[in-house]
């Protein structure tokens, strides 16, 4: 995966970041975790409200395409919890940025 701090993301992965930021609960998880800070996955459910494996799988995503990372840690009693965070990005689309994203799609094999 390239550098979240990059400018202009390569095409494949702007297309990973649009498709991980097009759902609702996304959007919801990426926000709380902007404005609340790193958050372990049963609060973060409760916060939200939504089950723990739904907001999994909607992490897993995020993950994926770069825009949250996750640390397993243990607590003071031994729990292993695994938190995340937004990671660093900012995505400005325009048809100069879209035009430069596309030019380094590979070419459709069709």
């Amino acid at each position: 995966m390239t550098d979240t701090n990059t400018p202009h993301p390569t095409g494949e992965r702007l297309l990973t970041m649009l498709a991980a930021l097009d759902n609702p609960h996304r959007l919801r998880i990426i926000a709380a975790l902007a404005s609340g800070g790193r958050n372990y996955i049963s609060q973060l459910a409760r916060d939200l409200g939504i089950s723990r494996p739904l907001l999994h799988l909607h992490l897993q995503k995020l993950e994926h395409a770069g825009l949250v990372t996750s640390q397993l840690e243990l607590s003071h009693d031994g729990k292993a919890l695994n938190y995340f965070e937004a990671s660093p990005f900012e995505l400005l689309l325009t048809p100069a940025s879209i035009a430069a994203a596309a030019s380094s799609l590979t070419p459709n094999a069709d």
